[in-house]
């Protein structure tokens, strides 16, 4: 459609819409010159590990049992390869699998490779699209294997609190032979003084962890495509082993970039977080002031999920009516499963004008459909 001249307003993609910060960049280019040209060890440079180390110490508050040895973090080229080998070590026909619903669509379609049943975790509106624990912990059975929570999540934006973290980890006392994968890459991205609960603080299930995290949205780094996970023990020598069979190593002048975006100045995150907040209460406010929407108030990541069922559109059909119409881009609830209908996600990831713009066009769109 751009290619034909129309102006699409695209809130569609998930990906910051800010440069990476420039000593970025910098180091990247300084490791080029330097000649940082070859292989790298299959886990990641020694310093990104220990960075990575000293800054989830920092963030969380790690140390003694909950402290995170370098030798645990695994370097990989974004987020999605630590989804893929967790499924793969986990999944198999016959073991069951439970993920977010609606949630990242890569989780189900990992989980479905891998000849695995996917059991959906119903993330509800009314519960600010934050996972219960007493239905997370009654859907397991002697079949499942791996459990994957997010949070912030995409595509909703919800936050789940403490106390169900709590008690999720609590009941998870009875099923030894659960593990767990906490995607976390949203960890630094969290609105009206929410704080992040990181499942790394839980020593009691450290030898069942896998927590994914990563440069990409913290930094604006996606398309350099890097991420971490932190691993257990008992399973680092396995991931290893894939990474060396599935991609050798990540990129070494990638991973000096990664290491001057952890030890250097955090203005830009601070900064980038800030205007995130500021789109994010103007699209929940311009979009509950629309007909036949309601919004809630995500409380992390840089998306919000209305409910579009007012309107009496389909997500399918709203969001096609949208771009075809109103020459906005969004995506529809579906597109992260089943229980996405009813919704459609949008990225804040725009400039203000834009979401601005993009509300009043879609008011315009609606109100011409309901005559």
């Amino acid at each position: 459609m751009q290619a034909q001249g129309h102006d699409v307003i695209n809130l569609g993609i998930g990906q910051p819409d800010f440069r990476t910060p420039e000593h970025i960049v910098e180091a990247g280019r300084k490791a080029l010159a330097d000649g940082a040209h070859g292989y790298t060890p299959a886990n990641g440079l020694p310093a990104l590990r220990e960075g990575v180390a000293d800054d989830l110490a920092a963030r969380h508050g790690l140390s003694g049992d909950t402290a995170v040895h370098p030798d645990r973090v695994v370097i990989v080229p974004g987020g999605k390869p630590t989804m893929f080998f967790a499924c793969l070590m986990f999944g198999r026909p016959g073991v069951e699998i439970l993920y977010p619903n609606p949630g990242f669509p890569i989780y189900e379609s990992v989980i479905n490779y891998t000849g695995a049943t996917p059991v959906p975790i119903a993330l509800r509106e009314e519960n600010g699209f934050a996972f219960d624990a007493d239905t997370v912990l009654g859907q397991i059975t002697d079949a499942t294997r791996l459990i994957i929570i997010n949070s912030p999540a995409n595509p909703t934006g919800g936050v789940t609190p403490k106390a169900e973290i709590d008690k999720l980890v609590a009941g998870l006392a009875d099923w030894p032979h659960v593990a767990l994968l906490s995607d976390e890459i949203y960890s630094q991205m969290l609105y009206g003084g929410r704080d992040h609960v990181s499942l790394l603080s839980y020593p009691e299930i450290r030898d069942r962890l896998i927590v994914l995290d990563g440069w990409s949205k913290t930094y604006a780094m996606t398309g350099w495509r890097l991420g971490f996970a932190v691993w257990p023990d008992s399973m680092v020598e396995h991931v290893t082993r894939l990474c060396i069979n599935d991609h050798s190593c990540v990129n070494a002048a990638t991973q000096h970039a990664g290491l001057a975006a952890l030890t250097g100045p955090q203005d830009a995150v601070r900064d980038m977080v800030a205007q995130f907040d500021r789109r994010r209460v103007a699209i929940v406010a311009a979009l509950n002031d629309i007909p036949g929407l309601r919004c809630a108030d995500p409380g992390g990541a840089f998306y919000v999920f209305p409910n579009i069922e007012g309107t009496g559109l389909g997500a399918r059909a709203a969001q096609d009516l949208l771009l075809s119409d109103a020459h906005v881009a969004s995506v529809a609830g579906t597109s992260f499963g089943a229980h996405g209908e009813g919704y459609l996600r949008f990225s804040y990831a725009n400039s203000l004008e834009n979401i601005e713009t993009a509300m009043e066009r879609i008011r315009t769109t609606l109100e011409r459909r309901a005559g």
